[in-house]
């Protein structure tokens, strides 16, 4: 599977769009203090799960466990999404949980 962009490509490629990445969403509403950084991830993970978005996923399970969750946090987080977002969706997002060894 390939990867999706990361900022430095993102920069070089849409720099406009690695502009407004950090500068609305990493520096502003990752930081507003409603949701937490660790229930802002299950949630991003989940809609990336659920939208079918796996390029995304690798990226953001690292950020996930940055933010607190752990390994077995992320696996039952996709068992519960199995029943929301269907099977192949979370089957999926565990495939690739275990293709970054989080």
């Amino acid at each position: 599977m390939s990867h999706s962009l990361d900022r430095e490509s993102l920069e070089r490629v849409a720099p406009k769009l690695a502009e407004l990445t950090q500068q609305v969403l990493f520096a502003d509403i990752w930081q507003r203090s409603t949701l937490t950084p660790r229930e802002r991830s299950l949630i991003t993970l989940a809609t990336l799960t659920a939208l079918g978005r796996d390029r995304q996923l690798p990226w953001h399970l690292h950020f996930a466990v940055q933010n607190g969750l752990s390994q077995e946090e992320l696996v039952e987080l996709f068992t519960h999404l199995a029943f929301y977002a269907g099977w192949p969706a979370a089957v999926s997002a565990l495939t690739v949980l275990e293709q970054e060894s989080i």
